[in-house]
């Protein structure tokens, strides 16, 4: 299969000019902000290590779910009034995180370089395997296989780009 990414870049422009406004011309939100994120989790204990142990994320609950019995829901701090959370689902043998089209590709969150910088070191110490992408980012899995990216750009912003 041959793309053509002439006519791509082409369309992302046709995109662009329709539904792109300057900041002072965009509606405000209609959203205060990401409540959390919920992803799945073989092992409580070893989410908890890796986000709170590694990543520095404090957990902030932890509750039974209430849409599954025996499973909890639990939550992680990940900055900004924002959450990470995860359920366990014991007793349903999900197998292990399956990276799909249609499905989720990675979760970015952004830390200042400093913090970067020490958590990459904190990485290194636990043996978690990462890419290094343009000198800010660092790409690595979860312990279930969930694909997560420490962006050492402040939000609303990447690789020098005005997002937000």
């Amino acid at each position: 299969m041959t793309l053509d990414l002439a006519g791509i870049a082409a369309e992302r422009e046709r995109i662009r000019a329709e539904y792109l406004r300057p900041p002072g011309d965009r509606a405000a939100t209609s959203g205060s902000g990401l409540h959390h994120f919920a992803l799945l989790c073989s092992d409580v204990r070893r989410t908890i290590d890796f986000y709170q142990g590694v990543l520095e994320f404090p957990l902030t609950e932890i509750f039974e779910n209430r849409d599954y019995a025996g499973s909890n829901h639990f939550f992680f701090d990940i900055g900004n009034g924002n959450l990470l959370a995860f359920f366990d689902l014991p007793g349903l043998d999900l197998g292990p995180y399956a990276e799909v089209l249609g499905g989720l590709h990675h979760l970015a969150i952004s830390v200042t370089p400093d913090r970067w910088r020490h958590l990459q070191e904190k990485l290194d110490e636990a043996g978690v395997d990462y890419l290094v992408e343009s000198g800010t980012s660092l790409y690595f899995r979860d312990p279930d296989g969930a694909r997560l990216e420490l962006l050492a750009d402040p939000l609303g912003e990447m690789y020098g780009a005005t997002v937000l």
